[in-house]
C-alpha cells in the first residue's frame, strides 16, 4: 500500500477510529496508541486492502486491538492477584524468585528466551517470532506449554 493512500485513509478515518478505541479503553493516550499502531502496521506494507473494505478493516482492527489490550491488562491484573494473595504469607518477591528458578531449571534455552521476551520485556508474539526466527504459532505453542508447566508445578 502506498504512503499517499495510507495518508488518505488516516485523514478520512482517524477520528472515527479514535472514537471506537475510546469507547473500549476510556483512555485517550491508549486509544491514540492503538490507532497509531494500526497505521504503523499499514506503513510496513504487510497488508493489502481492497477498495470498499478499508473502513470495515480499520474499525475491526481497532476493536480487535482494544480487546487484545484489555485482555492483556486483565491477565496482568490476575497475575498480580495470584502473586499477592491476601491470605498468603509468602511475599511476592519470593514467588517471583520461585518462578525464575523454575524457568531456569525446567525450560529449554529457547523457551526461557521466549518466556522472558514475552513476560519480562513485554514483546509481542510477532516481535518474538522475528527475533527467534520462528512463526507466531510456534511462539504461542511455546508459551502455552511453558505456562501449563508453571501452573502444574505451582498447583502442587
Amino acid at each position: 500500500m502506498e504512503k499517499m493512500e495510507i495518508q488518505r485513509l488516516f485523514q478520512q478515518h482517524y477520528a472515527k477510529m479514535l472514537r471506537v478505541a475510546r469507547t473500549f479503553l476510556y483512555d485517550e493516550q491508549e486509544s491514540q496508541d492503538v490507532v497509531s499502531d494500526i497505521f504503523a502496521h499499514l506503513l510496513r506494507g504487510q497488508t493489502v486492502l481492497q477498495a470498499g473494505t478499508e473502513e470495515g478493516y480499520l474499525l475491526t482492527s481497532v476493536r480487535n486491538q482494544c480487546l487484545k489490550r484489555l485482555r492483556h491488562e486483565e491477565l496482568r491484573r490476575r497475575m498480580e492477584d495470584v502473586a499477592v494473595e491476601p491470605d498468603s504469607t509468602e511475599p511476592c518477591d519470593e514467588r517471583l524468585t520461585d518462578i525464575d528458578e523454575f524457568v531456569a531449571t525446567h525450560l529449554s534455552p529457547q523457551e526461557q528466551r521466549i518466556f522472558r521476551l514475552r513476560f519480562a520485556d513485554g514483546y509481542r508474539y510477532d516481535e518474538i517470532a522475528a527475533s527467534e526466527g520462528i512463526s507466531r504459532v510456534a511462539v504461542w505453542k511455546h508459551l502455552s506449554h511453558v505456562l501449563n508447566l508453571i501452573r502444574n508445578h505451582f498447583k502442587q
